[in-house]
């Protein structure tokens, strides 16, 4: 191939290769010459100009084939432009000779083609330069072709169509003869010709002005006949003829007006043609319009379909301001169409008609006008709907009857009301919420107009008005819930009229219909209103026969619309339901059978209907609800399932009785019952099959109809990749909705609403723009195949066998169309069955079943009819793929083998090719491997077969099928069908273009095949692709739009293979230029192709399409072009395929992308610019920022323009004087070529979403390019020191402007994306400082920009999602820090109050619009909202508190001094917070809560309230979840900041109170309902526990396992908010004491800290961790203080227990170790720690004390074995506990008699010492503070202690310690005294003064006393003496009662008297209520 790259043919190379690939060598040489010429040096041309003519001229004669012609031509044109001229005419002589020449035969024809090619070639040109050749030229091409066939004919049409083009008016003197030759071929039998023709006459009447004068009646008839049995191509190309010709005729271009005086038609004279067109026909008539149109005869379809296509085609070269203008008069023509009775004689053709006129109205209307003019054109819409209505009124109410035609007009009015309504429908929906001008405008009355037509006679247009109200409601979803309450409402008071019961019940089904596309959705109590609605209905039918069925109707309607809303709402009325249905059918066989013999006619009617309203309401609860189908209520939906199965065996009976005006009903019951039961599990209704399928079977072979009806379904059960063979691609084309009507099976393309009134609710399947329901006969078919193949994998094989053989038996019965008709029927069902075997994965069955099978199946591929051999073969395909048995395959395969190479007809050998394709495709390459060869070679041998173009086809579909499915085994044939390809792609008339769109398919195949192989360098290889390559080229320049896409397609797999041999120079600007193709099929291409290459090489991309816009500029530098979204300058003639390339401005391709989204409306186009438009913008915007921003800036502007005061001021008198000032000259200036400049259409409100998305976008990706995007600074040094550098922050005011103009949009989407963006905006730039004002920030200069963006969102009638992202806007930008002045904050936060009032409302707040979770999401925004700004309140002053304090400034300073609102104060935010609080904080506990209990798993659901909570109701909790899970976070986290402030002090019933003066109505009920008990009955603790358990359980769960998907944001606030939590001592002592909850938080955090990686996070979780491990080890600290921790205590305890028990024994002398003296120690102050915090260690302290006293006291019992231990000691320790523990403590009755027991002994022991210490330690404890614990000690101890003092009277003391033990307890007695009560003073004395007188000695014993007893006597005397003045009144009372006591007393004091100073000395007077005086050698008290 590179030997043909040179400027001169490399003859020696081209004789050095084969024959065979000589045109090859050929073709790639004039490709390259093609290139290379353009941009040769003229020079170099000039000196090799002759050989090259030589050589190019030698090949004219050379037979080349068509791509190699044209390129021939193309080449010779270009070489004499660039060269000399002077050769030029010897070679068109040569031309012309070539062109006279007689010879007639086919190997002489090419050659003269050639000629042909060359001379159109020459004139396009080099045009007026040949001129004195031209009539020479024209006269010679015309002879020829009267004598040319086919193909002669169309290729020498397209020359004189160039020839014309290159002259232009200079050839006016042959326009008539080429007029009259040319006119008759209009009719010609081939399509292609017909087509050349139609281009050529266009041509022909840019400069031909009697075209569209004297001949324009001739030229409409003319177009008429042309489009009789025409193809698709045929119609495009007339459509546009006629179209142009009638516009021009309208409108003249100026220069051929001027040339010469013209009469110009009349609007009326035009529309009035074309109306002839629609509504009569082609085939001959006269003259007057007026006569023909009163003759009976059917329309041609063809005909009217392609009238159709020209109305839009005349209206488009208008232009968009015409029709604006003159829309009045166009609407009423158009709708008259449908009104007239020849456009409505079946109904049938009536809804095609109507087809049409809907198909002109939205291409016209929906693309050419901007928004303004489409709200202008709705309007006019209205009232052309009410003057129809006040029409039908007039009838209506015409009672006298004097108006005979009234049913007519009412009859044909319904059919201008569907049109109508369906065009306003479809305009508001496009609108969006642009519309609202047109409900809002009280003048138009749209809803009133609308609702009107709900009572028309007509079902067709009450169904259509239904429709159009939902359209509104989706459009406007504010008007919903009010629409539904009105239709109810006129319902309930119209119930009598049949009309408003069927008409709104319409209405509401449709409403209910449409709540699922707006996502806020309607009031769950609307559900309950329907219910009771449609009840009422139900049971109200039987009372007034006149309303019977419409009452029965609507009530079932309006149930299965219900099911729609989900099984959130129909959960709570299914039980009724089940009843309903279960009351419906008769119970029992029975009351079946009685049922039969009662009624009449009407009553089967009303039941027939009932039911089939049942079984429909039960079809939408399956396919809506599957969630509630469980077992038990599939169970009772069974019975009346079963009971409507048997039922049919019964109706044919009830048919005959009553007539067959039933079967309609009856065919309506049988439809509801397959529809319901194909979407059941097969297994529920096994029992009631061989009933069913005899139904089925039946149905579908058309057993007792007889109409010969055919299914819709076989084209969808076929493979798509068959379009090619089936037509089927029609339904890729622009014109589908009206190309339905042409396809062959019945009814095609004819569904309408009124066909089956429940689609008014269902979903619209994609791509459609209304529901179009088939007639019932077609649908019924329809539901019986489809459950045909439902059914069928489930039945036996016996079964299976015989209903094969009854298919086979059937189709032999019926003979002609019937026959036809039942085996199309047959296949599509037997097509289904394979289908549903292949997806349950089951087989066919045994041997016989798999022979009937496919004797069925063999028999159609010899069928003549196209679409049975497709289907045939799609069905021996699954057919294999089911058997799956290679024995199986192989007969099969072998079978067609032999036919094929036997059959010489095309029937049998197109049949058979494609049953090789099929069984490929489905078994693949593996399974059917071994027939490969053969089959390859039998298809490559039947492509060459040039006589018949059908089987050529055929067979190259098979092989791109084989192709496809072989995948690599495919590699050793890839050679040879490549040459193949390439050869026909030569050779084969451009004509057969289903041959060429398969050589395309099979391309692709083969370059998919090849695969990555195709970068590689090796020879073969490099021929592949070359090949490739040149297949691709040839294709990419054929006519016809598919096979252009096929060789875009091609490409685009090359460039994903092999990206660097794909010449994206030359492709990119090819695909701009079908960007503008009128072509849906190539514009997807080329979309396709462009997003591809955008992913990877959008900067080449984009640069390749710009230099398309330079080239273009150069040309037509006349034509500047300004306007992003202009289509570009285009000729008249051409508007779709615009001029090469002017499609691209200045804005590129991208700016084109974008205009393309105003325009197109097929959904995968649409996600394909989008993506293609991403990818760009990835790769292009940071660089080209200006660029992208403008773009967007420009789409966005046209917000600005939408407002609502211009959409209605325009009154109608200012236009009609304009019109009277313009004179002729300025209507045609203004009207000429200028018209196209202006701009197509403002961007509609969907693309202007789409850029505030880019907005947003181009944001993050400057973000993640650079920060100097973000840093005014640095940008602007930047810009100085590189002017091209291009930095975000330089364009910030655009930004914001931006973002402000999309905020304030009436459309609700770009509010949102407008909000989106700003709140991007605020988060990127709040912190950029302002260069010039240190201190500031440069967003403070916007703040009105963005108040007044967000005031709009807080208005009374914005819809929830809205203000839910208008309040997160607000809190973002007060918390941004960007205004520091509190006033200027006021005004965005008294925003947030206004809302926060409104939560206060409670949950039942009356006006709701929307569904309840609308208003939880809207609250919790609020609530989230407050919390972030709470959040950055408490932030700041936790900063502002950390800062060391600066002098205060005194605020009273000038304002000028920018210092002192320099930095806010220090709590500024926190004040705006502040008085709020108390309402927010119960406001968030409240929502935690919900959250809390909302996050419970399925199984505790039971625990729910039932009443919902405080801001959800249980009806909507699975969309209230959502809402809650978005707002928690930040709630928790200022939950925890305020219960952190508050200290946990703050209780429920106090902010309760603070509230209850804003309450409007008693929230305070909601909040504590969720919590069970009644709140104020908790004690604050008790609050506290639960709130901690609730911020920590709300934590925890989250934590567990936050979703991959969650935002970081809810994990850092979640654990910012247990940190936080944590600072507060309360949370700390919590979560310390319940170490549970430590351990777990911790595992969760750990678990956290591995599975996220971002260290943010991180920290914060190590964060949480070290308060949490600072709080326990504060608490341990803590419980150390207070307990040496409960954990070593009992060791502790033991070991000192131990210690005491060891070393306390008892020593010689009374010595205390030291070991013993640190244990009492121990003891001491281990009791007498202060008490333990909780009630649990209080347990076990008060345990471990009375085990360790009880301890103590079993082993201080003396015992024989052991050292005797230390009484005093053992005494002290039990002492140590009376004293210091409380007597709950040791109180305990075993305890208190081991302690005295132990006292007592010590009390008797024998040792003076212990007694004395015991006194000592008695003493201490008769003195405890607390009299409970010492009470029983006294009573128990005292009378032993008076007895021993008594003894010593016997026994007097013989040593000083025996006198310490006395005087110890005396010490006692006398304490005791102290203690008593006044009145038992004297008996306590009476004990203790005879005692101490008792120790008196007289003076004979005293002198012989020992020193003990002196030391007694002593003691005595001085205590009686001290006790006397102190309680004298008893003394004297004791003293007297006892006179000899006195006696004694008396002597004592005399003796003492005589040695007073000696006694005074020895004696010290001891004090009451002291310690006691002897001291341990260690104190311990």
């Amino acid at each position: 191939m590179e030997l043909a790259h040179s400027l001169l043919l490399n003859e020696e190379a081209l004789a050095q290769i084969t024959e065979a690939k000589r045109p090859v060598f050929i073709f790639e040489w004039l490709r390259f010459l093609d290139k290379v010429l353009v941009a040769a040096n003229k020079t170099d041309v000039k000196e090799k100009q002759k050989k090259l003519v030589e050589q190019l001229t030698g090949l004219i004669s050379s037979s080349p084939g068509p791509p190699t012609r044209k390129l021939l031509a193309k080449n010779l044109a270009a070489l004499y432009s660039i060269g000399d001229t002077f050769t030029v005419f010897q070679t068109l002589d040569k031309c012309n000779d070539i062109i006279r020449n007689k010879d007639d035969t086919a190997a002489y024809l090419p050659t003269k083609l050639a000629a042909v090619a060359c001379v159109g070639a020459f004139y396009e040109k080099m045009g007026r330069m040949l001129g004195s050749a031209f009539p020479e030229t024209v006269n010679n091409l015309l002879k020829s072709l009267k004598s040319a066939e086919s193909q002669g004919r169309s290729e020498i049409l397209m020359s004189l169509q160039k020839v014309l083009s290159g002259l232009g008016g200079a050839a006016a003197s042959s326009h008539r003869d080429i007029y009259k030759n040319a006119r008759s071929l209009l009719t010609d039998r081939s399509m292609a010709v017909r087509c050349a023709v139609a281009k050529c006459l266009l041509e022909l009447q840019n400069e031909a002005v009697f075209m569209w004068t004297a001949e324009l009646e001739n030229i409409a008839t003319l177009c008429f006949k042309a489009l009789e049995n025409s193809n698709y191509g045929v119609r495009v190309a007339v459509s546009k003829l006629l179209g142009t010709v009638m516009a021009t005729a309208l409108m003249p271009k100026q220069a051929t007006v001027m040339r010469q005086n013209v009469k110009r038609a009349t609007f009326d004279e035009v529309l009035e043609l074309m109306a002839t067109g629609f509504l009569r026909g082609g085939s001959g008539f006269l003259k007057s319009g007026g006569e023909m149109l009163k003759v009976g005869g059917s329309v041609n379809r063809e005909v009217r379909v392609g009238v159709t296509q020209a109305y839009v085609v005349f209206v488009t070269t208008l232009g968009g301001q015409w029709l604006e203008r003159s829309f009045a008069t166009f609407l009423s023509h158009v709708l008259d169409l449908v009104s007239h009775p020849r456009a409505t004689q079946t109904h049938v053709e009536a809804v095609y008609s109507r087809r049409c006129v809907s198909f002109i109205l939205r291409a016209t209307v929906g693309s050419l006008l901007g928004e303004k003019a489409q709200i202008a054109a709705a309007k006019e819409i209205c009232q052309a709907i009410g003057k129809q209505m006040k029409a039908v009124e007039a009838v209506v109410n015409d009672t006298s009857g004097e108006n005979k035609s009234g049913a007519a007009d009412i009859a044909a009015s319904q059919h201008v009301m569907v049109c109508a309504l369906q065009e306003l429908g479809s305009l508001v929906q496009s609108l969006n919420a642009t519309a609202s001008p047109l409900i809002q405008e009280a003048s138009i009355g749209l809803l009133e107009i609308v609702t009107s037509v709900l009572l028309h006679p007509s079902m067709a247009a009450r169904l259509a008005a239904a429709w159009c109200l939902r359209c509104v409601a989706v459009a406007l979803p504010f008007q919903l819930t009010p629409f539904l309450d009105r239709c109810a409402e006129r319902l309930n008071n119209l119930k009598t009229s049949p009309e408003a019961v069927s008409g709104y019940s319409f209405a509401m089904a449709a409403l209910l219909g449409g709540v699922h596309q707006c996502p806020l959705g309607i009031p769950h109590a609307k559900g309950k209103m329907v219910v009771s609605i449609a009840e009422d209905l139900l049971r109200t039918a039987a009372q007034n026969s006149r309303l019977s069925l419409q009452r029965t109707q609507a009530g079932w309607l309006l149930l299965g619309a219900l099911m729609t809303l989900g099984p959130s709402v129909v959960r709570y009325h299914l039980p009724k339901m089940l009843l309903l249905w279960r009351n419906v059918f008769p119970r029992s066989l029975k009351e079946l059978e009685a049922e039969k013999a009662r009624g009449d006619s009407f009553t089967w009617q009303v039941t027939l209907e009932g039911r089939a309203g049942a079984l429909c309401a039960m079809r939408s609860f399956v396919a809506h609800c599957p969630e509630l189908l469980t077992e038990d209520v599939i169970r009772k939906l069974m019975t009346p399932i079963e009971c409507a199965m048997t039922m049919m065996s019964h109706i044919p009976s009830v048919i005959k009785a009553h007539g067959a005006h039933l079967k309609a009903s009856a065919a309506m019951v049988r439809l509801r019952l397959y529809d319901i039961l194909a979407l059941l599990p097969p297994k529920t209704y096994e029992g009631s099959f061989n009933a069913l399928l005899r139904e089925l079977v039946a149905e579908f072979t058309l057993t007792d109809n007889s109409a010969n009806t055919t299914t819709s379904l076989l084209r969808s059960l076929c493979h798509y990749d068959d379009s090619v063979l089936l037509g089927s691609w029609l339904q890729e084309t622009d014109h589908k909705s009206i190309e339905d009507q042409l396809q062959p099976n019945s009814a095609s393309g004819s569904g309408a609403l009124e066909h089956d009134p429940s689609s008014i609710y269902l979903r619209i399947p994609a791509g459609e723009a209304v529901p179009g329901p088939l007639p019932l006969g077609v649908s019924v078919i329809d539901a019986s195949v489809a459950l045909f193949g439902v059914v069928f994998p489930h039945v036996s094989y016996k079964h299976r066998l015989q209903m094969l053989d009854h298919f086979a038996e059937c189709v032999k019965q019926a003979k002609g169309v019937r026959q036809q008709a039942v085996q199309l029927n047959i296949f599509t069902a037997v097509l289904s069955a394979l289908k549903g075997l292949a997806e349950n994965k089951s087989t066919l069955g045994p041997e016989e079943v798999r022979k009937s099978a496919l004797t069925l199946v063999m028999g159609a591929l010899d069928n003549p009819n196209p679409i049975l051999r497709c289907a045939a073969g799609e069905a021996l395909g699954r057919m294999a793929q089911v058997v799956g048995e290679a024995t199986f395959i192989a007969r099969m395969a072998q079978y067609s083998f032999d036919k094929l190479k036997s059959a010489r007809d095309v029937v049998s050998r197109t049949g058979h090719s494609l049953a090789l394709g099929c069984l490929h495709r489905y078994v693949g390459g593996i399974g059917s491997g071994q027939h490969l060869k053969t089959s390859v070679s039998i298809l490559l041998a039947l492509a060459q077969d040039g006589t018949s173009p059908e089987v050529q086809t055929w067979s190259l579909h098979s092989l791109a099928l084989i192709v496809d499915s072989s995948g690599p085994m495919y590699r050793g044939y890839v050679e040879p069908t490549l040459s193949l390809v390439l050869t026909l792609l030569l050779t084969v008339p451009p004509s057969h273009t289903e041959v060429h769109q398969c050589l395309g398919r099979c391309l692709g195949a083969i370059i998919t095949t090849v695969g990555p192989e195709l970068q590689g360098n090796g020879a073969t290889i490099s021929t592949i692709r070359s090949s490739c390559l040149v297949g691709c080229a040839i294709t990419q320049d054929h006519s016809d739009s598919l096979v252009q896409a096929a060789a875009i397609s091609c490409l685009q797999q090359l460039h994903m293979f092999a990206p660097r041999h794909v010449n994206l120079s030359s492709l990119v600007p090819s695909l701009c230029v079908h960007l503008c193709s009128s072509h849906l099929l190539l514009r997807r291409a080329a979309v396709a192709c462009l997003r591809q290459l955008a992913q990877r090489e959008a900067t080449e991309v984009c640069e390749y399409a710009m230099s398309l816009a330079k080239n273009a500029g150069d040309k037509e530098s006349s034509s500047a072009n300004v306007n992003p979204f202009a289509p570009g300058v285009s000729s008249r003639s051409d508007i779709h395929c615009r001029h090469q390339g002017v499609n691209i401005t200045e804005t590129g391709l991208e700016g084109l992308l974008f205009g393309m989204l105003d325009r197109e409306t097929d959904r995968k186009l649409c996600s394909d610019i989008h993506d293609t438009l991403g990818h760009m913008l990835s790769s292009l915007a940071v660089e080209k920022l200006s660029h992208w921003l403008m773009l967007c800036k420009d789409v966005l502007a046209a917000s600005s323009d939408m407002s609502t005061a211009t959409l209605l001021s325009s009154g109608k008198d200012e236009e009609s004087e304009k019109k009277d000032e313009m004179d002729d000259d300025t209507m045609f200036t203004t009207l000429g070529e200028e018209d196209k400049s202006k701009p197509f259409v403002a961007p509609r409100w969907a693309t202007r979403v789409f850029a505030a998305d880019c907005l947003c976008r181009i944001i993050n990706l400057c973000e993640n390019a650079d920060q100097t995007h973000f840093d005014l600074a640095m940008a602007r040094s930047a810009k100085l020191r590189n002017p091209t550098n291009d930095l975000l922050v330089l364009h910030l005011s655009d930004l914001i402007r931006m973002a402000f103009m999309a905020a304030t949009d009436h459309s609700n989407q770009l509010r949102m994306a407008g909000l989106q963006a700003l709140e991007d905006i605020i988060k990127k730039f709040a912190s950029v400082p302002e260069p010039e004002f240190p201190g500031h920030v440069i967003l403070e200069q916007y703040q009105a920009n963005v108040g007044a963006a967000l005031r709009p969102a807080f208005s009374q009638d914005t819809p929830s999602d809205i203000i839910a992202k208008a309040c997160q806007v607000c809190s973002t930008w007060i918390g941004s820090g960007v205004v520091s002045d509190l006033n200027d904050l006021r005004r965005v936060h008294n925003l947030l109050v206004s809302s926060l009032d409104k939560v206060q409302a409670g949950k039942g707040s009356s006006s709701q619009l929307y569904r309840e979770s609308a208003t939880t999401m809207e609250k919790l925004a609020v609530l989230k909202a407050w919390a972030e700004v709470y959040v950055v309140a408490m932030n700041i002053k936790k900063e502002a508190e950390s800062k060391p304090k600066r002098a205060i400034r005194n605020t009273d300073d000038d304002d000028d001094d920018y210092g002192t609102i320099d930095e806010l104060p220090p709590d500024s935010l926190i004040t705006l917070v502040q008085p709020e609080l108390p309402t927010l904080s119960r406001l968030w506990l409240a929502a935690l809560k919900d959250y809390a209990l909302l996050t419970l798993p399925a199984e505790f659901s039971s625990q729910l309230p039932p009443d919902g909570g405080a801001f959800y109701t249980p009806e909507t909790i699975d969309t209230a979840r959502l809402h809650y899970r978005n707002s928690w976070a930040p709630i928790l986290h200022a939950v925890a900041l305020w219960l952190n402030s508050t200290g946990f002090t703050c209780s429920e019933s106090t902010e309760a109170a603070a509230i209850s003066g804003l309450q409007k109505r008693s929230t305070s009920v909601n909040l504590n309902q969720a919590s069970g008990a009644v709140g104020s009955a908790k004690s604050l603790p008790e609050i506290n526990k639960d709130r901690m358990h609730l911020i920590l359980g709300v934590s925890i769960q989250f934590l567990c396992s936050p979703r991959p998907e969650e935002p970081i944001e809810h994990v850092t606030a979640c654990l910012q908010a247990l940190h936080t939590l944590l600072d507060s001592p309360y949370a700390r002592i919590h979560i310390a004491e319940d170490q549970l909850i430590g351990v777990e938080l911790l595992s969760v955090l750990h678990r956290l800290l591995l599975t996220w990686n971002p260290s943010s996070v991180q920290l914060l979780v190590t964060g949480v961790v070290q308060q949490i491990v600072r709080a326990a080890q504060d608490y341990l600290q803590e419980k150390r203080n207070t307990l040496r921790c409960m954990t070593i205590l009992p060791t502790i305890l033991f070991l000192i227990a131990r210690i005491l028990k060891d070393t306390a024994i008892k020593s010689a002398d009374n010595q205390v170790p030291p070991p013993v003296s640190a244990a009492l120690q121990g003891i001491k102050s281990i009791v007498t720690l202060s008490m333990a915090k909780t009630e649990e260690t209080q347990k076990q302290w008060t345990a471990l004390i009375r085990s360790t006293l009880a301890y103590i006291l079993e082993y201080s019992q003396p015992e024989d074995s052991v050292p005797t231990p230390d009484e005093v000691s053992m005494l002290t320790a039990i002492a140590l506990f009376l004293w210091s523990a409380s007597s709950e403590i040791i109180g305990v009755q075993s305890l208190q008699n081991g302690c005295m027991n132990r006292f007592k002994n010590a009390l008797n022991s024998c040792d003076p010492w212990v007694q004395a210490k015991c006194y000592q330690l008695l003493l201490s404890v008769f003195q405890h503070s607390n009299r409970a614990l010492s009470t029983p000690y006294i009573h128990s101890l005292a009378p032993i202690v008076v007895e021993k003092l008594k003894a010593v009277e016997r026994n007097r003391p013989a040593s000083n310690i025996e006198l310490l033990a006395i005087q110890e307890g005396v010490k006692v007695l006398e304490t005791l005294v102290a203690l008593g009560e006044e009145q038992n003073r004297v008996q306590l004395l009476a004990l203790l003064v005879p005692t101490l007188i008792s120790y008196l000695l007289d003076e004979n014993s005293f002198a012989s006393a020992s020193s003990a007893s002196k030391d007694l006597h002593e003691f005595a005397l001085q205590n009686l003496m001290r006790i006397g003045p102190l309680y004298p009144h008893a003394f004297k009372t004791v003293m007297g009662a006892a006179p000899e006591l006195k006696v004694r007393l008396e002597t004592a004091v005399r003796a003492s008297q005589a040695s007073k100073a000696k006694a005074a000395a020895r004696q010290p007077a001891p004090a009451i209520h002291s310690a006691p005086t002897i001291k341990l050698k260690t104190s311990f008290f």
